[in-house]
């Protein structure tokens, strides 16, 4: 087996995790799989602890956690400048699970942890941001998606507004503030180097088909093909976007006469005035922000 480090998250999945963490570790053990782990104790800290570990040579990182986690995780392996050494594992906890309903990896720990004892590996892309964040610009890796706009709005209003709510109550809370207070954007909105101006509530950049804790944003998402799943939600009304997110959930909101879908490379987004981003449903700051693909840059066990 290979040198094993696990990074468990406990407070993901509004601290299920911390629940779940003693289960899993005891059914790994039993199972014959030699690992060290560690726990991860602010935000942030899962980045430290995969540069860590990249570098002291572990093979195989298991992210114990959700999306966030798996998100960490990823940017620490990219900035060891080993990744393409280390083999991610996953055991999935979190609350939305959108990224391993893609790439097929089961939403049951056990399950998940099975998987780690019989690997069979995918090489995936991932998604590239740069932003601005307090007037200096920042960089970031994202594995499943990205956003600007209408759902960036909603994971800070639910992060930094409602979060001591529990994670249903705390959506719920950011959703109705921002139906409440978001106004519809101008934006430059460059793809593969050709422009176009348009008014739009969100424009979500996508690796992975979910987003949003299982809202099929991206239906014929590949994190393989080595491009990124444009979906442009333009000037709808609040009635109209408050009708329409079941849609979403279901995959069909793209006969909406106001949503466009295109797949690109590079893309570069600048607002009137700037707008909230968000990645993998972590607030990272505010636009102009370009997004790019990694592909092939990651090694996934599934």
């Amino acid at each position: 087996m290979p040198y094993t480090r696990l990074i468990v998250n406990p407070a993901a999945g509004a601290g299920k995790t911390a629940k779940k963490w003693p289960q899993i570790m005891s059914f790994l053990k039993s199972a014959g799989l030699r690992f060290e782990h560690d726990l991860t104790e602010a935000p942030g800290h899962a980045i430290e602890l995969a540069k860590s570990a990249a570098r002291k040579g572990y093979e195989l990182v298991v992210s114990v956690g959700g999306d966030g986690t798996i998100n960490e995780i990823v940017n620490g392996l990219h900035d060891s400048g080993s990744i393409a050494d280390v083999t991610l594992g996953i055991v999935g906890t979190g609350t939305g699970g959108d990224y391993i309903r893609t790439i097929g990896i089961p939403r049951h720990h056990e399950a998940s942890c099975q998987r780690l004892l019989n690997p069979k590996k995918l090489t995936v892309d991932l998604g590239v941001v740069e932003y601005a964040n307090n007037g200096q610009m920042a960089r970031r890796l994202f594995v499943n998606f990205a956003g600007l706009g209408f759902d960036a709005e909603i994971v800070r209003a639910t992060t930094q507004k409602y979060k001591v709510l529990g994670s249903v109550a705390s959506y719920l809370m950011g959703l109705l503030s921002t139906l409440m207070l978001y106004r519809n954007q101008e934006v430059s909105l460059e793809l593969d180097g050709k422009t176009e101006n348009r008014k739009v509530c969100a424009v979500m950049m996508s690796n992975g088909k979910y987003g949003g804790g299982s809202m099929l944003v991206a239906p014929h998402a590949d994190p393989r093909d080595g491009l990124l799943d444009v979906l442009i939600i333009d000037d709808l009304s609040k009635p109209d976007l408050l009708w329409s997110l079941p849609r979403i959930y279901r995959g069909t909101h793209l006969t909406h006469p106001k949503v466009t879908l295109k797949k690109a490379k590079k893309i570069y987004i600048q607002p009137r005035q700037p707008l909230f981003l968000q990645a993998d449903g972590e607030f990272l700051g505010e636009s102009p922000a370009r997004f790019s693909v990694l592909p092939a840059a990651l090694n996934i066990i599934v």
